[in-house]
């Protein structure tokens, strides 16, 4: 249940320092730069940098210089500004990860197209000493978290893209476990990929509308990729009986993944917006979902719906606290973080996404929420959402058709502009609701969940044929 303002979505950062293909090293007490090949597949590869202050003073700027060989290029690159002349790319600081403190780092990121690695390398104008060691096969590196000394950057989990696609049609089966590259969410090839799904209400008020038939519907009838789970924590929720929403959400995550769906797992704080103060509920219950469902390729984790009234420093270290529960059991799933104002980039609360970018939390593997509902949120919304998808990888775990309240008449106009917009940047959503609530914004007619039947338009209200309409086109997931 929607009850204020809410919008955009944040970003997130953070390369994971793992070991596979590493070169150079600068003499001691001097900047140092080491190259990691974390992802490779047949046409190209993913790397991180590390570029190392190992003196007693702080550096106040810095420069790496790669040069690739013929048939390799740069296509993207992450946490810093990218320049390329010839052969040769160049890679200064973003901004924010400019200076380096002494006996500490910074890194950032980029995907190659093409499998030759960097033949040269220099380091604020000085030659990097040693050899670029390439390696001749994909890699599984380990998942190790950044240090606390070192600058977040993006950086997917480790696991190596097959050479061909999967058996199977469904989304969980084309692109099994997700992790995030650069600002996108891409599947096992390393491709940034795009899911659309439903979100539940919430749990403790139409349990009735989940089941075996209703997501047969929502996996056959709508082809949705996704299914975000809306578990309540107070007004009637987790508090209550943690034990039994619990179960109820793994029982959802199994119907899910029996489909090929995939399965967000929502904390849906809401009232009070302090996520701190549900902190160690989320901690015991992120603890006994994520060693449940560790082995599953379905699960994503949302650890604060929509914070508000607090600032981004009180939530970046809510996360800070809850994502290490998760990685002890689940060290690939990606984690999606709340943002400041309702998961709006700050922009209900008169703020925008500067603040998490230059202060971004400190984990890999993670991505930012962004909220909106069409006929409250409109053309500001849309442009800071665009702005920080230059920076962050978001993804829209909530939005609506209707206003900021999840009732109202539906907004067709502003709707498809806010569909076509994730469309183009690539950027996954959840609408808001799979559920016969009477509100504008509920996708089924009431009483539907008393019935047998979920598929067809003959069930839904405006709102569920405008969405059925935009999610079962196909998805077109790229697998080379």
């Amino acid at each position: 249940m929607k009850r204020r303002a809410k919008t955009i979505l944040a970003a997130a950062l953070a390369v994971a320092a793992t070991s596979a293909a590493a070169f150079i090293a600068l003499p001691a007490s001097a900047e140092t730069a080491t190259v990691t090949v974390a992802n490779s597949w047949n046409t190209g590869y993913q790397a991180e940098v590390t570029v190392s202050n190992d003196s007693s003073t702080a550096l106040s700027t810095w420069k790496v210089e790669l040069v690739m060989p013929a048939g390799t290029t740069v296509g993207q690159a992450w946490n810093s500004t990218m320049s390329v002349s010839g052969s040769t790319y160049t890679f200064t600081p973003a901004g924010w990860n400019a200076t380096i403190p002494a006996n500490a780092a910074t890194s950032f990121g980029f995907i190659a197209n093409g499998t030759g690695r960097p033949t040269s390398c220099l380091v604020n104008g000085k030659a990097c000493t040693g050899t670029v060691t390439p390696t001749s096969s994909p890699t599984r590196s380990p998942h190790v978290p950044p240090s606390p000394s070192v600058s977040p950057s993006v950086s997917p989990s480790a696991s190596v893209p097959p050479s061909s696609p999967p058996a199977g049609s469904t989304p969980v089966a084309i692109n099994g476990q997700l992790k995030v590259c650069g600002n996108f969410l891409c599947n096992q090839f390393g491709k940034p990929i795009q899911l659309r799904g439903m979100s539940t209400h919430g749990l403790q008020w139409f349990a009735d509308c989940y089941n075996g038939t209703s997501l047969d519907a929502l996996a056959k009838d709508w082809n949705a990729d996704l299914f975000r789970i809306s578990m309540y924590v107070q007004e009637g929720g987790y508090e209550t009986n943690p034990a039994g929403f619990t179960s109820q959400v793994n029982n959802l995550v199994d119907l899910a993944e029996a489909r090929g769906m995939y399965a967000l797992i929502d904390f849906h704080i809401l009232n009070p917006g302090d996520p701190a103060y549900n902190l160690e509920r989320a901690k015991t219950f992120f603890a006994q979902v994520s060693a449940r469902n560790a082995a599953k390729k379905n699960v994503i984790y949302e650890i604060a719906n929509e914070p508000n009234g607090v600032s981004w420093a009180q939530i970046k270290n809510y996360a800070e606290q809850v994502i290490p529960v998760i990685r002890a059991n689940d060290p690939d799933a990606v984690v999606i973080v709340g943002s400041r104002g309702w998961s709006s980039l700050g922009v209900s609360e008169g703020s925008n996404s500067s603040e998490m970018i230059s202060n971004p939390v400190n984990a890999s593997n993670i991505m930012y929420a962004f909220h909106f509902y069409a006929a409250s949120h409109k053309d500001n919304y849309r442009a800071e959402v665009e702005r920080a998808a230059a920076s962050l990888p978001l993804f829209v775990t909530e939005f609506g058709t209707v206003t900021y309240t999840g009732d109202g008449a539906v907004d067709a106009a502003s709707t498809n502009t806010w569909l076509d917009l994730l469309d183009r940047l690539k950027i996954s959503y959840a609408n808001w609701t799979f559920s016969d609530a009477s509100e504008g914004s509920g996708a089924l007619k009431p009483g539907t969940c008393g019935g047998s039947t979920y598929a067809g338009t003959g069930v839904l209200t405006e709102s569920g044929t405008l969405m059925r309409s935009r999610i079962r086109t196909p998805d077109n997931f790229p697998t080379a």
